[in-house]
């Protein structure tokens, strides 16, 4: 196989992992506390063992990114266990309108019309989802409260990414993986007082921490460093929102979880804005992406 398609494999292998999160999140009866803890423990350790570059760059550069990437994988897991798969990863997926908001005051990177065009169209993919009442399933046992988190945890992402794009003008290469390792190692370290002590639990409950922490993120990290450097960013962001796409599948198929019609819509339109504004940007000559703000 040559490397071209390898490379798109190993970010589609990347996303589908990654999608398989909130099927596993539910399927373990351990409450947001121990899930958040445990997967986040396992994960550093896979982390740090499958990808050579996250043991390094361990610098205080990388702490406020780390800071927010722990927090957007708590409020993750606490919102997967209260509203539907599908509302926890569309309300996460709206990071970038969050990310333009900072943008121009902390990257300096000017906002422009098509912009503002997807900061619209993901406005009213948000209002979707107010528009439906989402009733209260048994993997979706308090909707309203899950989906807040759900938002929060779009506004930690969005801070994740721009960290990110910090370190990336300051830090060398390995700093987003040293980023990973740090936030998850601070998740756990954050959510393990909250975990103690530890409920019984089925062996079951264990095996699906341990898929979190080492297929879910660990495996999913290792595939997603080998190969974003050799994929064009615009195909690269294409598959990588297969996540978002199959996360409600694998709930449906595994929990019989169905979300409200209207969150659907919404996450629909939040998808194809998403794609969409990446598509735009792509072809944006990178001197013009990267003026600096008016």
């Amino acid at each position: 196989m040559n490397p071209r398609t390898t490379n798109r494999l190993l970010l589609l292998a990347a996303a589908v992992l990654f999608s398989t999160g909130g099927a596993a999140i539910k399927a373990c009866s351990l409450g947001s506390w121990q899930v958040a803890a445990f997967r986040s423990a396992v994960a550093t350790i896979a982390v740090l063992a499958l990808v050579p570059a996250a043991r390094r760059n361990w610098n205080w550069r990388i702490l406020p990114a780390a800071v927010a990437y722990a927090a957007t994988l708590v409020l993750f897991v606490s919102a997967t266990k209260l509203t539907t798969a599908a509302n926890a990863i569309f309300l996460q997926t709206t990071a970038p309108l969050y990310v333009l908001a900072l943008g121009p005051a902390l990257l300096h990177e000017r906002i422009r019309r098509p912009d503002l065009a997807f900061a619209a169209a993901v406005g009213v993919g948000l209002g979707l989802f107010s528009i439906g009442r989402q009733n209260p399933l048994a993997t979706a046992p308090d909707p309203a409260r899950g989906n807040l988190l759900g938002l929060l945890s779009g506004v930690a992402w969005a801070l994740t990414i721009v960290g990110l794009r910090w370190l990336g003008k300051r830090s060398g290469g390995g700093a987003p993986i040293a980023t990973v390792a740090a936030g998850n190692l601070l998740a756990c370290l954050f959510s393990l007082p909250a975990a103690l002590p530890v409920p019984a639990a089925r062996w079951m409950d264990w095996m699906v921490i341990v898929y979190l922490g080492v297929f879910q993120i660990g495996l999913a990290y290792f595939c997603l460093t080998r190969a974003i450097a050799h994929v064009p960013a615009f195909e690269a962001t294409t598959l990588l929102l297969v996540e978002p796409a199959l996360n409600p599948v694998w709930a449906w198929m595994a929990q019989g979880e169905r979300p409200a019609s209207w969150a659907l819509a919404g996450g629909a339109l939040i998808l194809s804005a998403t794609l969409v504004h990446t598509w735009r940007a792509s072809r944006i000559p990178p001197s013009m992406s990267r003026a600096p703000a008016a």
